[in-house]
């Protein structure tokens, strides 16, 4: 049982409720959700809850959502940037990103590894979050195998003019945040920031640590800014840049890694006969590593470099089509470029021994169109993509310390087509009873990490895998919301999904593994989540039980029957809330 001052998730019908002509239109905000939202059974943490976190971590909050995972339970202060990847529904088995992140409407995952910097989301630039398990149509569909997270910026009424918190606390933990927020015109702009850092604390048992054992020391910063101008009553322009640092330490001294970036979009949103959503974005990131020796507790690996870019856009048409639909057609794109440059040093004497680099770039180019029919108490949704996809430019080269080439390899360019769909119901059999289906298809790209890069953890080589194929997605789930009393929420769900081809590290050798394709990765399970509202007083619970298992065949068989790994079979979180009233500045 967790206590805090805010308010958990709530099921997303409500939310799927298309607004009513007189509903005032808050400047910088997305467009209604569809009707059929609620068919896939979203899950909704609202701003109290994101503000009120203890642990100042937005990945925090998202375990609310029983089946949200990590590759590392850790959360962004002490684990490895690259491990961040977030998948829900136990589909997971290695560090990429199974889910599919937005940060107003955009991809915030690194183009290069598929992982999310946590560190750059804070929970005091957001207003909600919206998640929705299982496979996805729609904008940027592409790659939400196990579901999509949605963030939403702080709207100017949510933001003080100025705000600030200092915080300390144990094993010499910092952190600084503020923000500045001030009307322009008929919009508004808000500069924020927050730097962070401590001495972290021991994830070696002490019976196991040596004089090289370091704590998880961690020294991060961000600063966002966002503007929003209107062009008139029904249009408006939203502006997001976000520049970021993160260092940490893990296990040993020496053993640094660093991930940074530079972000940047551009959003046309226009409410009309025709409603447009069009953005535009851009990414730079890079990422660091030095691996230690556990035996010499030397450098054996310095990461140099991963610079990445990230490029992309959306455009999201409604056209008039009459009260009942509510139809959706565009088109996304999607490019990620990015290389490696690392050396290897020998543990024994310290001296480099190879020189390496490699890189490539994945392209995806989809058009969709989903539509919404309601009728009566029943609504009924449906969509389908279809995607162009290209891996090209692959390439891996080793040298010498000397500068000898001993590899040079080109790897052959790969494209194709994959169509994809999801359809759903949705049936309001009573004020109190609600009943939903749903059945999708999707597909994942493998990242440049998997496909280019190598690592190490010492003595594990992992080695990447320039032949890898799409990760593809069948999934089936139904559902029913009750309100059985006011003030009472609760939703279950039983689901079955079935991930083929899935992207796992598959041990080939003693020490020795590679990032193959096994069969499939089948997870069948239940989900329920529940809220009870009594005046100031609140509690809500989110449970998952899933049955989640590895299918595999040839060199991967040992694979075969077991746990994706870290996937729990069981996840539990609760949340006893009394929400007190205090005096706060919003506009």
């Amino acid at each position: 049982m967790v206590g805090s001052a805010s308010a958990f998730a709530q099921s997303a019908p409500p939310l799927g409720t298309p607004p009513a002509p007189d509903d005032i239109v808050v400047i910088g905000s997305d467009l209604s959700l569809p009707p059929g939202t609620p068919a896939y059974g979203s899950v909704v943490i609202g701003r109290d809850r994101l503000v009120g976190d203890a642990s100042g971590r937005v990945e925090n909050v998202l375990r609310d959502v029983a089946g949200f995972q990590q590759f590392r339970r850790s959360d962004s202060r002490s684990a490895n940037p690259s491990a961040q990847g977030v998948t829900l529904r136990a589909l997971g088995g290695n560090a990429s990103s199974r889910a599919l992140v937005l940060l107003d409407g955009v991809p915030i995952a690194d183009p290069f590894f598929g992982h999310v910097p946590f560190s750059a989301l804070v929970g005091d630039r957001l207003s909600s979050v919206r998640v929705t398990r299982g496979g996805g149509a729609g904008a940027f569909g592409a790659g939400a195998v196990a579901g999509t997270i949605e963030l939403v910026s702080a709207a100017r009424r949510d933001l003080a003019p100025v705000a600030g918190s200092l915080f300390y606390g144990s094993d010499n933990a910092q952190e600084v945040t503020a923000s500045v927020s001030t009307d322009l015109g008929g919009g508004f702009a808000t500069l924020s920031g927050r730097f962070e850092r401590g001495d972290g604390y021991f994830t070696t048992p002490a019976s196991q640590r040596v004089p090289a054992t370091a704590r998880a020391r961690y020294r991060d910063w961000s600063i966002g800014l966002r503007a929003v101008a209107p062009l008139g009553t029904q249009t408006d322009v939203q502006f997001r840049a976000l520049v970021f640092d993160d260092s940490r330490t893990l296990r040993f001294r020496g053993a640094d890694s660093s991930a940074g970036g530079q972000d940047a979009s551009i959003r046309l949103v226009h409410r009309g006969a025709w409603d447009v959503d069009a953005l535009a974005y851009l990414q730079a990131r890079n990422f660091t590593n030095k691996v230690i020796s556990a035996t010499s507790f030397r450098l054996t690996l310095d990461q140099r470099a991963t610079p990445a870019t990230g490029v992309g856009g959306k455009i999201d048409l409604r056209p008039p089509v009459g009260t009942a639909h509510l139809l959706r057609i565009g088109a996304d794109i999607r490019v990620a470029d990015g290389q490696l440059a690392e050396d290897a040093y020998s543990a024994v004497t310290g001296l480099v021994t190879a020189r390496r680099s490699a890189g490539g770039t994945t392209r995806t180019l989809g058009l969709f169109a989903e539509d919404d029919w309601t009728l009566g108490g029943l609504v009924l949704t449906g969509g389908v993509r279809g995607d162009f996809w290209a891996i090209s430019d692959g390439r891996f080269r080793e040298r010498t310390a000397a500068g000898l080439t001993t590899t040079d390899q080109r790897f052959t360019n790969r494209q194709g087509t994959e169509v994809t769909g999801r359809a759903g119901a949705l049936f309001h059999a009573s004020d109190a009873v609600a009943l939903r289906a749903a059945g999708y298809t999707g597909f994942r790209l493998p990242t440049l990490n998997e496909l280019y890069r190598p690592f190490v953890v010492f003595p594990v080589t992992t080695q990447a895998n320039a032949a890898l194929g799409l990760e593809r997605l069948r999934g089936v789930e139904g559902g029913i919301d009750l309100t059985p009393a006011p003030g009472i929420n609760i939703s279950l769900t039983g689901f079955y999904n079935r991930l083929e081809s899935a992207i796992a590290n598959v041990t080939i050798a003693p020490n020795l593994r590679q990032r193959r394709n096994v069969d499939a990765i089948v997870a069948r399970g239940l989900e329920v989540t529940a809220r009870a509202v009594r005046g100031a007083w609140s509690l809500d619970a989110s449970y998952a039980f899933t049955d989640s298992r590895v299918l595999a065949s040839g060199l991967s068989a040992g694979l075969d029957g077991v746990r994706p790994a870290q996937s729990a079979a069981h996840a539990l979180r609760a949340i006893f809330d009394h929400a007190a009233s205090y005096p706060h500045a919003a506009k």
